[in-house]
């Protein structure tokens, strides 16, 4: 196919030479008449010459060119050649000469023959380069190069990958799901022997973050075979047949290079499900030729298809079914225990405190990913190299983690006393929910210096990582998340409640219209009523009646109304908890797990918020009596 692109190619090259070679032939030949002095005067004076003339100068010569009317009444070229001298004397001595040339359009002035050859001729050179371009481009596969096509930049990329299993924590039993993969890469003959079916394709679903394309690379590197890798977004183009392209380019490259894996990340891009409508879009071409391509090789090619994705529920049917993504992984987020392996992985070339309890840290950081407690100890280890320190300590690890919960504090913020007193009160709130609720999620620590868009937050782990919840601990969370506007409420009145309460409000909503719409934990019954989202990916107005919304919408009010009475009663209950709590977070700003718990308990202010309030008055009196200033004396001060 490349050689017959080649001769093609030569024969455009040898036309477009053909074709120059005519044109400067024509224009050095020429077809124009040539004048002389008298002829030209002639056809002048008797209003024969076209004014539509031009006239350029060069050499010392002056070349007046453009058309004539014949004794025959036939329009004729004609060029003009004179001498400086001769064109001097004709316009001191012929008027309608001079009237003549001082109307002509003169086009250049001082070119030569050579430049006026290149300047008539750049327009079509620069075509014929276009065009010379384009099919060069075709015949390195694609149309367009880098703008239209695949192009070297865009071929699939073949690294050979160094990561093993054990660079890999957390997600032991699906490691054990794909040993039998780097098994098969190294000893293929071994299946082949007993009629064993290696799977083609395997697909690995999960929320972002949980080690997907970590997971893939490790067996490429266990086995020690090639790893070809592409985003699924990378299939995706304009121009159609160009997706579809790009998957040969890649399935014919992972022949050549087998025993090797295929890794397609974010493969739901270029494989969602086909709309079924007239005519097929760039999508759906290149969807096609993934489906063909994986049914093009046999099992025992040593061509493994690995993808991830974590909206498998928008995948199409057929991408699915055995023979071509024989098996789906589950990669979920790790449990306590995996995620205390993974701290201790991702610290292994930090310099760390031997103080640090993980499994402490790994309590504190629940529906945390395996990126995000990378991130938090790269955190870490940024605030150590900033302070100037040599080892990261647990407070630089709390301090990580808060930042990857809701950005860096923002300790430079003003806050007048009242806005304090009303963050105190609304995390204190939440604090008291996790105490009393028995399914209400533990508090772990809450802080009311302002974080991203927070004023405050509290941060609430559940007592236990069950994959299932409860209706009772459903109700639970609600209440948990509407303590704090409850809390606003009744410390200062209906018509004193702010705006702070608004992703609270949102996260209890978003848990009671699942619990009607998809749990079935309502007066609605067990059906589940979808939105057009979970049925065709990207809408989102729902596929119920009107009726049944309007039944929704009052079932959602009613569970929140519930679970906000829920919360009003445990807060006026236990007002005087609230306030040792708030008060403690306007002293120390952070309070911990448990210094809340002393509060509960002892029903009085923990030693350390005694202390620090003690100070303070201290520090207040003596700014009173002029002993402290307030601000730094300039020179003329002193």
């Amino acid at each position: 196919m490349k050689k017959k692109k080649s001769i093609w190619l030569w024969v455009l090259f040898i036309v477009m030479l053909i074709v120059i070679g005519i044109v400067i032939w024509q224009f050095i030949a020429g077809t124009s008449d040539k004048l002389t002095e008298a002829e030209f005067l002639d056809l002048l004076m008797n209003n024969k010459i076209s004014k539509n003339s031009t006239e350029q100068v060069y050499s010392g010569l002056h070349i007046i060119s453009g058309s004539y009317t014949n004794s025959s009444g036939v329009v004729r070229k004609f060029v003009l050649t004179l001498t400086n001298s001769s064109y001097t004397s004709l316009r001191e001595d012929n008027n309608a000469f001079k009237d003549f040339t001082q109307s002509i359009i003169t086009l250049s002035q001082g070119n030569s023959p050579f430049m006026t050859l290149i300047i008539n001729l750049l327009p079509m050179v620069i075509l014929i380069g276009f065009y010379i371009w384009i099919f060069s481009s075709m015949s390195k596969g694609g149309m367009g190069g880098g703008m239209f096509g695949p192009g070297k930049n865009t071929r699939p990329r073949e690294i050979k990958s160094d990561v093993k299993f054990s660079d890999v924590a957390g997600i032991n039993e699906e490691k054990i799901e794909l040993v039998e993969l780097v098994d098969y890469l190294k000893n293929p003959n071994k299946y082949a022997l007993m009629g064993a079916r290696v799977p083609k394709g395997v697909l690995m679903e999960g929320p972002p973050g949980t080690g997907k394309t970590l997971l893939a690379k490790a067996v490429a590197g266990e086995a020690g075979v090639a790893f070809f890798s592409m985003a699924g977004s990378e299939f995706e183009e304009m121009f159609v047949g160009l997706g579809a392209s790009r998957v040969r380019d890649l399935f014919s490259d992972a022949k050549k290079a087998a025993p090797c894996i295929i890794f397609i990340d974010e493969i739901d891009a270029v494989g969602r499900k086909r709309s079924g409508g007239m005519g097929a879009s760039t999508n759906e071409q290149t969807l096609n030729q993934l489906l063909v391509e994986m049914d093009g090789f046999a099992s025992n090619t040593g061509v493994i298809v690995m993808a991830a994705t974590n909206r498998v529920d928008v995948l199409d049917s057929a991408l699915l079914r055995p023979g071509r993504f024989d098996r789906t992984i589950q990669i979920s987020l790790p449990d306590i225990r995996e995620r205390e392996a993974i701290l201790k992985l991702h610290s292994r070339n930090k310099s760390v405190s031997p103080e640090i309890d993980w499994k402490r840290i790994a309590e504190r950081t629940p529906g945390f990913s395996g990126a995000q407690l990378e991130n938090v100890l790269n955190e870490a280890a940024i605030l150590v190299v900033r302070d100037k320190r040599k080892m990261i300590n647990i407070l630089d690890i709390d301090e990580a983690i808060d930042r990857v919960v809701g950005g860096p504090a923002k300790k430079s913020r003003a806050m007048t006393m009242q806005d304090k007193q009303i963050v105190s009160y609304h995390e204190a709130g939440h604090a008291l929910m996790g105490l009393r609720l028995e399914s209400a999620s533990k508090v772990q620590k809450v802080t009311i210096i302002p974080r991203g868009n927070a004023g405050g937050y509290t941060i609430m782990t559940p007592k236990d990582e069950s994959n299932f919840s409860s209706k009772e601990d459903l109700f639970a969370s609600i209440a948990g998340y509407l303590g704090g506007r409850a809390a606003e409420e009744i410390m200062f009145g209906k018509n004193k409640i702010t705006t702070g309460a608004h992703d609270d409000l949102d996260k209890a909503t978003n848990i009671a219209r699942r619990m009607v719409t998809q749990f079935g934990m309502s007066t609605l019954g067990l059906t589940k009523y979808l939105t057009m989202q979970e049925e065709s990916y990207g809408q989102t107005k729902g596929v119920y009646s009107d009726e049944v919304a309007f039944k929704i919408d009052t079932e959602i009010n009613t569970i929140l109304e519930k679970c906000y009475k829920t919360a009003l009663e445990v807060i006026n209950k236990h007002k005087d908890v609230l306030e040792l709590i708030a008060e403690s977070l306007r002293v120390l700003e952070t309070i911990t797990a448990e210094q809340i718990d002393y509060i509960d308990k002892h029903n009085k202010l923990p030693k350390e918020v005694i202390e620090e309030k003690n100070r303070k008055d201290v520090e207040d009196k003596k700014k009173e009596s002029g002993e402290i200033l307030e601000f730094e004396p300039d020179e003329d001060d002193k």
